[in-house]
């Protein structure tokens, strides 16, 4: 039985990218390896963002070069990652909301989220240096498509790469942006070391971009939630899977250095014995994109998308200082209403009916970052700094030992 609705007047050595970036063999995800029913819910057919119908994801993933680092020439890591609400074909705004659990980052665009409750375009998320030529390029690309607006106030997002990637050199360029934008596609969503998550790190592990879903039960109206996430945040020791302390059981594997040159902070030689367990504070970000088609109202985004920040918590991330926690969502239901110049009628969620949803955006958001984990492979960067993926075999014996997997 449906809720009751209330009715309200209202891998490449340049630049590439295809639809969600084609990728190598892909490795295991958490609903594969049984770690998605240790979570909890109910993931979509595709367990992605784009199980939300219309929204598409693109990737521009940059990697060139190896060796100590050259500003302006590299090595090269990095790229960046768009979503299109409602796929790049429809300008149709969409109700939105954004909360930020730390602030020590950037997202563009979102006095006026605030302001108006309307997210007009694609949302995209890069690295910290790249941000303003993204938001740049967003513009050029609204303003020359039919049936979108002259202006716009792009919503972007970032996380910072300088460990493994060049940042100072200013690599992504407009045309990798409007690659990422025209490329977009629906389906299944590449994950790990692509778009904006190419030189990322999670928790002492290769991070990058990962995504996950739930549909709620029919009783509560069967909706979707879409999650998508660039992990880079956390520390080893805190990393949890499934409530399991994944990160004290797996102590090695640490990043490190293959070269005989100076890394900011220093890192040991990758070399026998292991690298010692890395002590320091939380540094780096995370950005969490929400979509759902659940008809909510601005106000009851903003309810979702600070829900996020519980979903960061039971993966072992506690909005330290320096990270910059900040979440976007957004709703695809009442179309025309966002962009009406009329009176529109809008349909809304009870407040009381609101519960599955935040259940949903706690589980999507865990498995999305767990996913990025996943997915990930073992990079070496700038200065030969080389950053380990969290290996499956560990992991999961780790879920055995305690316990949450069979």
């Amino acid at each position: 039985m449906t809720p009751p609705i209330t009715t309200i007047a209202l891998l490449v050595l340049a630049a590439h990218a295809v639809p969600n970036e084609a990728a190598p063999a892909r490795k295991p995800r958490a609903r594969e390896l049984g770690l998605a029913a240790a979570i909890g819910g109910t993931p979509g057919p595709i367990d992605a963002i784009t199980d939300v119908a219309g929204v598409e994801v693109g990737h521009t993933t940059l990697v060139e070069g190896d060796g100590p680092l050259v500003v302006g020439k590299g090595p090269v890591r990095t790229g960046v990652t768009v979503v299109h609400p409602r796929g790049k074909a429809n300008p149709d705004p969409v109700f939105g909301a954004w909360f930020t659990l730390n602030g020590n980052g950037e997202m563009t665009g979102t006095t006026w989220l605030q302001e108006s409750g309307v997210l007009e375009g694609p949302v995209a998320v890069t690295n910290t240096h790249s941000v303003g030529v993204v938001r740049d390029a967003i513009l050029q690309w609204q303003v020359s498509r039919p049936g979108l607006q002259p202006w716009g106030l792009p919503v972007v997002a970032e996380t910072y790469d300088g460990t493994l990637n060049d940042i100072n050199g200013f690599h992504v360029t407009p045309q990798h942006v409007l690659r990422a934008l025209d490329g977009a596609a629906g389906g299944p969503v590449a994950e790990g070391n692509v778009g904006g998550g190419t030189g990322m790190i999670c928790h002492g592990f290769k991070g990058g971009i990962g995504t996950a879903s739930r549909v709620l039960p029919a009783g509560s109206g069967g909706y979707t939630v879409g999650v998508l996430v660039q992990c880079n945040y956390g520390r080893r020791p805190d990393l949890r899977v499934a409530g399991v302390p994944v990160g004290a059981e797996i102590t090695d594997l640490t990043p490190c250095r293959t070269l005989d040159v100076e890394t900011d902070p220093p890192r040991e030689r990758c070399a026998e014995p292991a690298p010692k367990p890395e002590q320091r504070p939380d540094a780096g970000s995370i950005i969490v994109v929400v979509a759902t088609d659940a008809p909510l109202l601005p106000h009851q985004l903003k309810r979702v998308a600070t829900r996020v920040a519980l979903g960061v918590g039971r993966m072992g991330g506690f909005g330290g200082n320096s990270s910059g926690d900040i979440f976007v969502a957004f709703s695809t239901a009442n179309p025309k209403a966002a962009g009406s110049g009329d009176v529109a009628r809008v349909e809304m969620l009870p407040n009381t009916r609101m519960n599955p949803v935040f259940q949903a955006t706690v589980e999507a958001t865990e498995e999305a970052i767990l996913n990025a984990l996943l997915a990930a492979e073992t990079m070496t960067g700038a200065n030969g700094v080389r950053v380990y993926a969290l290996p499956h075999d560990r992991l999961l014996e780790a879920m055995r030992r305690y316990g949450r997997l069979r």
